[in-house]
């Protein structure tokens, strides 16, 4: 099914082609700014206008009078100095709204169960691909933090829009599970193990969870203050690079305590990574030389003071000298740099991968452009295959500074979490004090987690936000109560309508035409058949906050169709097709929350 937007574009394009002879025409459809306007706006023609040398506002007549867009809108406008408005047929508005009302798409589990899933008018991309998705990279030993709630969420969300889309996705959790680091870790647990062994103490189970963070700054202490102790840490790391069977186990250990932190949250979050999809640094290890000697074979890596260097084209410091991309230090160690360029190697080489998406934040906006540049000339990343870097700002606390504790501390993602679905609780607690226990804990954890995580994808991700629970957790604005709640009230509708005896499911079925007269049935109408569009802008840029735009949008549209218009005192000519209105509004909001990751409720 194309989109509204899609047919409007391609026809209009067409006309501008008939009408010049030029074969690179764009319509540029927009969804109308302002109701007045109409419903969709073609601006295109003043640009090609520029380009033939003719007046825009008589081109934009001639590309009119080419038209025929008569089985989708009333006839085009002309605007100013050259923008088509469009309005759209209710006829249209109500064959469309039927479409997106029956596309479902069937599943199937096992050898004989199967279940219609609601597709919702999005048609699948003509050509599927397979896309690596690279989120979240936590750091092995240390607990995530506040700074890693982005990039799991956005990355998650990512991966969710894209198999919507028909797409292979392939996640990629590169943790930092490597590096000399971890030689002092690994002494440190030799020296436990060693020192609870003497005690005749049990040794299988010397690290715990909460104690990662601490276990970590011990260690670093220990390697600050004791030679001893650092002498052992050096041997450690020279034993993890020639894989000894005594330090390799000590780090496998370490990273699956760690594994067992990072996993627990992502439960809690409902984001979709799981153990499978770890390949951390360490996967690379043994490939590392072989980027190095072939980057200096192919002439792209020299050395510079001592350290082994690619000097991309086009990037320079701000004395105007060549940039060095460094992928081995004067010591012999090395880097993110070459570790990346082993992965997208892997990626490309043994995933098959058509496109690349890292999602991180902005500040390593010119480590991936280097990368890239590098991966391009070395052909490990052929043109045909598309490398991008979703960016994103910062998480700031109320001062306008990044997110900490008082402390100074980053802010632990997990404690965080424990007080989002603290304050939830608080409020499910005030607003309906007669849920059972069990309830008002599934609301709680529902609302609170959803209010961090909405609040977070609402913004533009490129800017930095100032977190606030007070701000996320209102029941009014564009936040995730509210949005929770306008489901829990469609639904609350519904189930009204069958304590009066109405046999919804029935009703629904029946639908075959819908009388659109009301002017906010015919807004709300409008808006739900406009969902896959709202799903294309946000897969085009990586931006959820284009679907929680969206879904706002609908929640306020369907508020003033509920408070002008009768679902259950309607009529039996009009009930159906308000019933089908509530419907589709309640699984637009739910199939929209759920590729953001989060939950619904039927009751707050």
């Amino acid at each position: 099914m194309y989109t509204t937007l899609d047919i409007l574009e391609t026809r209009i394009s067409q006309a501008m082609a008939q009408v010049t002879g030029r074969k690179d025409c764009a319509a540029i459809v927009k969804p109308a700014a302002e109701a007045r306007f109409g419903d969709y706006q073609a601006n295109g023609v003043m640009a090609l206008a520029k380009q033939v040398k003719a007046n825009p506002r008589k081109l934009a007549e001639e590309v009119v009078a080419r038209l025929d867009l008569s089985d989708l809108c009333e006839r085009p406008e002309v605007a100013g100095p050259g923008f088509i408005n469009l309005r759209l047929r209710p006829k249209f508005i109500v064959d469309r709204l039927l479409e997106v009302h029956l596309d479902r798409e069937q599943h199937k589990y096992g050898s004989s169960f199967e279940h219609a899933i609601d597709r919702l008018g999005i048609a699948k991309a003509a050509t599927s691909q397979t896309v690596v998705v690279d989120f979240s990279s936590p750091n092995v030993a240390k607990e995530m933090h506040v700074g890693h709630l982005r990039s799991t969420i956005i990355g998650d969300c990512i991966c969710r829009l894209l198999e919507l889309k028909g797409h292979r996705v392939i996640r990629q959790n590169h943790v930092g599970d490597w590096g000399t680091q971890f030689g002092m870790l690994c002494a440190l647990l030799s020296r436990r193990r060693q020192a609870l062994a003497k005690a005749d103490a049990d040794v299988s189970n010397t690290l715990i969870l909460a104690d990662m963070e601490k276990f970590y700054r011990e260690a670093k202490e220990l390697y600050d203050t004791d030679e001893t102790f650092a002498e052992q840490a050096r041997q450690a790391v020279v034993g993890l690079h020639s894989g000894s069977q005594r330090w390799m186990t000590h780090w496998r250990q370490i990273v699956r305590e760690s594994q067992k932190h990072y996993d627990q949250i992502y439960k809690r979050l409902d984001v979709s990574l799981d153990p499978s999809d770890t390949r951390g640094e360490s996967a690379y290890n043994s490939d590392l030389p072989a980027v190095v000697r072939d980057l200096k074979n192919q002439g792209l890596a020299e050395e510079s003071d001592g350290a082994i260097c690619v000097f991309p084209e086009g990037f320079k410091n701000k004395e105007g000298e060549p940039l060095p991309f460094i992928v081995q230090k004067s010591d012999g160690a090395f880097l993110y740099a070459t570790t990346d360029l082993a992965a997208i190697r892997y990626r490309v080489g043994e995933l098959k991968a058509d496109r690349i998406v890292y999602v991180t934040d902005s500040r390593q906006k010119l480590h991936f452009e280097m990368l890239f540049a590098t991966a391009r000339a070395a052909g490990w990343a052929p043109p045909q295959v598309e490398l991008v870097h979703v960016t994103f700002g910062s998480v700031l606390g109320e001062d306008g500074t990044p997110l900490k504790t008082r402390s100074g501390e980053s802010v632990k993602l997990k404690e965080l979490l424990n007080e989002a679905v603290e304050r939830a609780r608080a409020v499910v607690d005030q607003k309906n004090p007669d849920l059972s226990e069990d309830k008002k804990a599934e609301i709680a954890q529902a609302v609170g987690i959803g209010a961090v995580k909405y609040a977070d994808y609402s913004n533009n991700r490129t800017s930095d936000y100032v977190f606030s629970f007070d701000r996320m957790l209102a029941m009014d604005g564009n936040t995730a109560p509210y949005m929770q709640y306008a489901y829990a009230r469609v639904r609350s509708i519904e189930r009204k309508a069958v304590d009066k005896g109405v046999d919804v499911k029935d009703a629904l079925a029946r639908v075959r035409q819908a009388g659109l007269t009301e002017p906010d049935e015919l807004a709300l109408a409008k808006h739900l058949i406009r969902y896959a569009e709202a799903i294309e802008a946000a897969i085009a840029d990586y931006r959820p906050n284009t679907l929680t735009a969206y879904l706002y949008d609908l929640a306020q549209r369907f508020s003033s169709f509920y408070n002008n218009c009768p679902v259950l005192d309607a009529g039996p000519s009009k009930r159906p097709t308000r019933l089908l209105l509530c419907d589709l509004t309640a699984k637009t909001i739910r199939h929209g929350l759920g590729l953001l990751g989060i939950a619904v409720v039927v009751e707050m």
